[in-house]
């Protein structure tokens, strides 16, 4: 998120400093999986549309990207399988076919929700993984988190307007002042975005007294990488919370856990295990496929599971752009522009939906 709000700092011309404690992209945006997936078709409502209607831009907006940097993101609108395992499932996805076709729409563009009895691809899953069928979406897409950190990243450093300070930690910030001790020089700024991930919830913790929770909390996941010779089109697969997606270059990611307890944010275990042994079960192709990378690291969590973006009510001179969770890599282009919108006191033609505001946040952690 705070990569794609200094991109489009950079873009409108405003003189930004983009500050990290470690390295650009180090931490849960260097992960493995890269599942973009929409929201259930039916119950519509305001945070499903705004969701659709940033996965369905990102595919510009990663074009724009790639054709400014000369690099790939890794990314392709590959759909997204789901087995039905028991008949009633069966009768729930049928019904979301309607859903589909009356919110799945952008212009001229329509995205199906296909119930099929057997899978659309042969080789790629077992067949007796869905006994009641299949679900076919072709709006879900994938895009490598790698390399679509290193082109942001790359963007970024040939900007006439983004200062980067790595390895520089925020050890203080005055909002009302407009100040920040930034690897301990004081900068003085107009406005600051907190974009530190699961980091930014200590910081507006502090400048929120008289909260009964925390903001928000650090959640481990885990992925593996795998060496397969599959087809890089084919559609990530999702079953009872496994994600097993095809990448380019004969890579299948493979994730991921959620984990609210842990001792070793960094640390693989038998969880991460029970993943690749339950995708091998139902992916022929991964039996004997080796795996090349284990991963692990922390998501953020806001109180409310959603996002968390705005200006804080006490400081209006902080803007916060943390949260997502698990959905941080479909949103975080529309979240960060909206972020850079308010920081100009601009229209950027969308707003987020209300549950997103760190207000709404707020009002949780104080109940």
């Amino acid at each position: 998120m705070g990569l794609w709000a200094a991109v489009h700092a950079e873009r409108r011309g405003i003189d930004t400093i983009l500050a990290d404690a470690g390295q650009l992209g180090g931490g849960a945006s260097g992960g493995l999986l890269g599942a973009l997936m929409p929201h259930m078709p039916d119950r519509w409502s305001e945070k499903k549309q705004f969701q659709f209607d940033a996965l369905v831009s990102l595919e510009a907006e990663i074009a724009r990207l790639e054709a400014e940097t000369g690099l790939s993101a890794g990314y392709r609108r590959s759909g997204r399988l789901i087995p039905l395992p028991k008949p009633h499932l069966s009768k729930i996805a049928r019904g979301h076919c309607e859903d589909a076709e009356r919110h799945w729409c952008a212009g001229e563009r329509r995205f199906q929700w296909h119930v099929l009895d057997s899978p659309p691809v042969n080789g790629w899953i077992e067949p007796s993984a869905g006994e009641s069928g299949f679900v076919h979406d072709t709006l879900a897409a994938r895009v490598a988190p790698r390399s679509l950190t290193a082109a942001l990243i790359a963007f970024l450093r040939q900007a006439e307007h983004v200062r980067i300070q790595e390895h520089a930690a925020v050890t203080g910030v005055d909002p009302d002042r407009g100040t920040a001790v930034i690897g301990g020089e004081t900068i003085a700024f107009r406005h600051c975005v907190v974009s530190a991930g699961h980091q930014s919830f200590p910081l507006l913790q502090q400048l929120t007294p008289g909260l009964k929770r925390p903001l928000g909390q650090p959640v481990k996941g885990q992925a593996a990488l795998l060496k397969a010779d599959i087809d890089p089109a084919l559609p990530t697969i999702f079953l009872d919370g496994l994600y097993v997606v095809a990448h380019e270059g004969g890579h299948v990611a493979i994730g991921s856990t959620s984990e609210n307890r842990f001792d070793d944010p960094t640390s693989t275990d038998a969880q991460l295990d029970a993943l690749i042994t339950a995708a091998r079960e139902i992916v022929p192709a991964l039996r004997d496929a080796p795996v090349v990378e284990r991963w692990a690291g922390l998501r953020p969590k806001a109180i409310d599971r959603d996002p968390m973006i705005g200006r804080h009510p006490d400081h209006p001179r902080l803007i916060a752009l943390t949260g997502g969770f698990k959905v941080s890599f479909g949103l975080a282009h529309r979240l960060a522009e909206a972020a850079i919108c308010i920081a100009g006191d601009t229209d950027c033609g969308f707003l987020p939906p209300e549950s997103f505001a760190i207000s709404s946040h707020i009002a949780a952690a104080s109940r």
